[in-house]
């Protein structure tokens, strides 16, 4: 017969058979029942220094594994403490499920330990959703509603609260079925459309985002025998690989890759926002046709105004697409695609100096596979458009909601999800201020986590940005601490290392260790 169990104990059960293995959160007095069934169902639960710590290491969870990130918080301040990670995640289509506790009645009753106004209302402002269960029905529908529209939607955020009374009341069983899940898919009338457009270009271009690195083998099969001009997304870098020679990269926020598209007879954006954070422009640029091709409806009717607009997934889209289209060779140089490249590689070297031979450097020391995390921090920027990926969906930066202290913790949580495989985080001085209590997680964790510092002793961006407007620089400038020491009091390694090479030496010693090593890095490193 199945066992009835307290709610809070069945919503564990009911996650481990939706494939959930791992929950991040804090435990409190307001959500400790959720914390019952943890263990019993076979849960790993990760227990963070700080509710956004929590958020993060879910995200970075998501990213790594492909899999909805979940965390438990408590009402009032647990949840605030999330919403910034929520935000992040929803700018950024990340799988994430918050599930948090909530007060049993807020009009009536004043001054009750956690109380909000109205925390589900706070919450849905950075998900997609944010719903109360008031029964355990409502919260398995409400579940299985948030792993369905994960799958099979554009994946964003949910929230779920219950009340702390539902939360200690017996409860029925979970359904053992979940609900289908279907994607939407586009039409052969719609292919045959593409195909049509396609045939009569002579100089199209794709414009790849990381919508499309579910489509990455296709993706690449369909380039070996149609020769377009590829730009990626910063999230789309590594779905064409760097020896394909019509590859312009992650490079659409140079401003004169306007002009390029410009000469584009066709652009075909595939899984892309086109947002502000990937172009740094309001338009694209394209005077051509443009085909828009995206899960979510809401990036097919924006500001670029495309001709055509195919709401479906990308990588069945792409293979009924090679399907139907013949080899085809297109009219862009490879000679000077490549011309192009060299000279705005030169630009961020310009813009930034110093930071593009060191990000050289240090790709070239990381094993195989090494999946990255970075900040909101000048070394991140430059990367983004100058190190090439060998493996899509293998850099997760905090792209649209920008906020500081993401790599850390997010990091955390991709090597939890990809025991045995390399993660590494980069993050700046400011930012790791964020979320450094988080690597006690770490060391606690004996994780083989490298955590690039760099240290431009400022908020280096933001001065540059104040120069620029003619501001005389005002609070840019925070005292540090001696990083290497800090992290040496939370029992993880250190390095401060003098050159290039013993940076190298240091990465690959962390790779091996058994627990994470801060590596401080300065300019006076060249």
């Amino acid at each position: 017969m199945p066992q009835h169990r307290p709610l809070g104990a069945q919503i564990s059960h009911m996650l481990k058979d939706r494939g959930v293995d791992t929950i991040f959160g804090i435990p409190g007095v307001h959500n400790q029942e959720m914390y019952r069934g943890i263990e019993e169902a076979g849960i790993t639960h990760i227990l963070a220094r700080h509710e956004q710590g929590a958020g993060f290491m879910a995200d970075g969870y998501a990213r790594a594994s492909g899999k909805p990130g979940v965390a438990y918080v408590i009402t009032g301040p647990g949840l605030c403490n999330i919403m910034t990670p929520m935000g992040q995640a929803y700018s950024d289509s990340v799988p994430m499920l918050v599930i948090s506790s909530c007060l049993d009645e807020v009009a009536a009753r004043k001054g009750q330990l956690h109380q909000m106004n109205d925390q589900r209302v706070a919450a849905a402002t950075v998900c997609d959703w944010s719903q109360e269960a008031g029964t355990a029905q409502a919260a398995y529908t409400l579940i299985d509603r948030a792993f369905g529209e994960l799958a099979t939607a554009r994946p964003r955020p949910k929230h779920i609260q219950v009340p702390i009374a539902a939360l200690e009341a017996t409860a029925p069983p979970h359904s053992a079925q979940p609900l289908p899940q279907t994607r939407p898919a586009a039409s052969q009338d719609d292919i045959a459309q593409v195909v049509d457009l396609i045939e009569k270009s002579e100089k199209p271009i794709l414009v790849l985002g990381g919508g499309a690195v579910g489509a990455t083998e296709v993706i690449r099969a369909l380039l070996a025998r149609w020769n377009a001009a590829v730009f990626t997304t910063y999230a789309g870098r590594g779905i064409v690989p760097s020896s394909y020679d019509h590859l312009f990269g992650a490079t659409l926020a140079r401003p004169d890759s306007a002009g390029v598209i410009a000469q584009a007879d066709l652009v075909l954006a595939i899984g892309t926002e086109l947002a502000e954070v990937d172009l740094w422009r309001a338009e694209l640029g394209h005077g051509a046709p443009l085909i828009r091709v995206d899960i979510d409806a809401t990036s097919l009717c924006d500001v670029q105004d495309a001709t055509v607009r195919l709401r479906c997934e990308a990588a069945e889209f792409v293979r009924d697409l090679d399907r139907q289209l013949t080899p085809r060779k297109t009219n862009w140089s490879a000679s000077e695609i490549a011309a192009t490249g060299a000279r705005w590689r030169a630009e961020v070297d310009a813009e930034r100096p110093g930071i593009v031979p060191i990000c050289d450097a240090l790709r070239d020391c990381l094993p195989e596979q090494t999946m990255i995390y970075s900040d909101m921090t000048q070394f991140a920027y430059v990367a983004k458009e100058v190190w090439d990926m060998a493996h899509p969906g293998h850099w997760h930066h905090p792209f649209g909601f920008g906020t500081l202290g993401y790599a850390t913790p997010a990091a955390i949580g991709g090597a939890v999800a990809r025991k045995g495989k390399p993660t590494m985080a980069i993050i700046g001085d400011y930012g790791f201020h964020y979320t450094m209590a988080e690597l006690g997680v770490a060391v606690e964790l004996k994780l083989p986590l490298p955590i690039i510092l760099w240290d431009n002793g400022k908020l280096g961006e933001i001065e540059d940005s104040m120069v620029r407007a003619q501001i005389a620089p005002n609070a840019v400038v925070a005292r540090n601490p001696d990083f290497v020491k800090l992290a040496q009091a939370f029992g993880a390694y250190a390095e401060a290392p003098k050159s290039v090479a013993d940076m190298q030496s240091a990465v690959r010693a962390a790779f091996d260790a058994d627990g994470p090593t801060l590596i401080y890095l300065t300019s006076d490193i060249l």
